[in-house]
């Protein structure tokens, strides 16, 4: 079955009857075929005289010839064979006209147009030439002669047949074309929804990032403070009537740890409130589709603004660290190996975090233990060792009471991975605890 391409709809349904897609296109048929079988009919009478039939022969099978009209859009190979065939007769040429054009506007394949256009524009001449010869059609005398009778035929075939299949094969091409560019349309709706989609995900991807990294941030700020202020509170309450002199140190250092802790949390809620106004601002004002990755992972860079900038810890406050470890009453010695230098920002501040880490656990698990702290500077890397021997006393470890939520080692050994490094952690054979850490310069 050969179609126009007319009867396809966007929806994939049909608004008309049968075969027609809309009702509009039902009526237009509907009219045409009425127009083409009152033509043959009426053509059939001069045909039922010159073949010597009954009239109403000539007239029902012209009508009936010139009705196929109805089913162009189905058949338009068909409409175009019934008019070859009845072109002798010489009658049907609407039928011609129009049939060749919804041919040609077809998808048939391109040969089989030309051959039934050339079948066409022969039986038409044939026709008039041999009509004209015959002197059925009649010219003055001054007019007359041997060229006359082909260029009749030639010019009857060409305007039957010349105009209806250029006219079909430039309307085809444009509906072809049109279809293309609504499928390229259609594709590329598809493909932004997609692109849509996966932005949303690598947002909510870069969010989830953002929120595990402010808990962590959360976690080593918050954990190793309070830990040395708890620490610092119950030596307060053990000397404050023996040694109100000591009891006034440990005071001070409480104040001091507090005041640290708080300038920390407000820089990081400092940051936190940038990337909300970031956020609010995004929402206000509309952006292209193409820059949804991009404004997440700016978000994501406007979070990381503290660490990048270089105004979070370093290795050069590592000193005073590991100082007010031993404030709290920790036996902590600290030894370099290596070339002091400076790193990127964000190494040093995960090798500060992963020593500062390690010191809030041996506070909570290991409290009084001796500590060693050991810092190694490397061709083309950075190393890092914190090892604690046994608590002397066994109870000592939960003297201070210090809760804890286990995720201080995951949120190391996270730190330490995001840089491709390597971090290891666990008991020692002297009964103590050994945290070890290794990360590219």
């Amino acid at each position: 079955m050969t179609t126009t391409g007319e009867v396809r709809t966007e929806a994939g349904g049909r608004a008309g009857p049968w075969w027609w897609d809309r009702w509009r296109g039902a009526v237009l048929d509907w009219g045409l075929a009425l127009a083409s079988a009152v033509e043959c009919a009426v053509e059939g009478v001069s045909f039922a005289e010159r073949a010597a039939l009954p009239l109403g022969v000539g007239v029902v099978f012209g009508a009936g010839a010139g009705s196929v009209l109805l089913v162009r859009r189905m058949w338009p190979v068909a409409v175009v064979l019934v008019f070859i065939a009845v072109a002798p007769a010489q009658m049907g040429y609407l039928m011609g006209v129009v049939g060749l054009y919804t041919l040609a506007a077809s998808e048939a394949p391109r040969r089989i147009i030309g051959a039934l256009s050339g079948m066409s524009f022969a039986a038409v001449f044939i026709v008039w030439f041999v009509e004209t010869t015959q002197g059925n059609v009649r010219a003055d005398s001054a007019v007359t002669g041997d060229w006359f009778a082909p260029f009749m035929a030639l010019t009857m075939a060409i305007g039957t047949t010349a105009p209806p299949v250029l006219l079909g094969l430039y309307v085809g091409a444009r509906r072809r074309l049109m279809e293309s560019l609504r499928e390229r349309a259609d594709s590329l709706e598809r493909e932004l929804q997609l692109l849509a989609e996966r932005a949303e995900e690598r947002a909510e991807w870069a969010r989830g990032e953002e929120r595990t990294r402010i808990a962590r941030e959360m976690h080593d700020v918050v954990a190793h403070r309070v830990s040395l202020m708890v620490v610092h509170a119950a030596a307060l309450q053990a000397v404050a009537r023996k040694d109100p002199e000591k009891a006034v140190r440990n005071a001070a250092l409480v104040g001091d740890m507090g005041r640290q802790a708080l300038t920390e949390l407000r820089e990081m809620l400092g940051v936190l409130r940038s990337g909300e106004e970031f956020s609010s601002q995004r929402r206000v004002e509309p952006v292209p589709l193409a820059a949804v990755g991009a404004a997440a992972a700016a978000a994501a860079a406007a979070s990381r603004a503290e660490d990048e900038s270089g105004e979070g810890p370093c290795l050069a406050e590592l000193e005073e660290l590991v100082g007010q470890s031993a404030a709290a009453g920790m036996v902590v010695d600290l030894s370099v190996e290596g070339e002091v230098r400076s790193y990127a920002a964000e190494v040093e501040q995960t090798a500060y975090r992963v020593v500062q880490e390690a010191l809030t656990n041996v506070h909570k698990h290991a409290a009084g233990a001796k500590t060693h702290v050991r810092l190694a500077h490397r061709a083309a890397e950075i190393a890092m060792q914190v090892e604690n021997e046994p608590p002397p006393e066994p109870g000592a470890a939960g003297a201070a009471r210090l809760p804890s939520g286990g995720n201080g080692l995951l949120g190391m050994k996270e730190r330490v991975a995001e840089l491709g490094g390597v971090f290891v952690s666990g008991s020692t054979e002297a009964g103590g605890f050994r945290v070890s850490a290794v990360i590219p310069a």
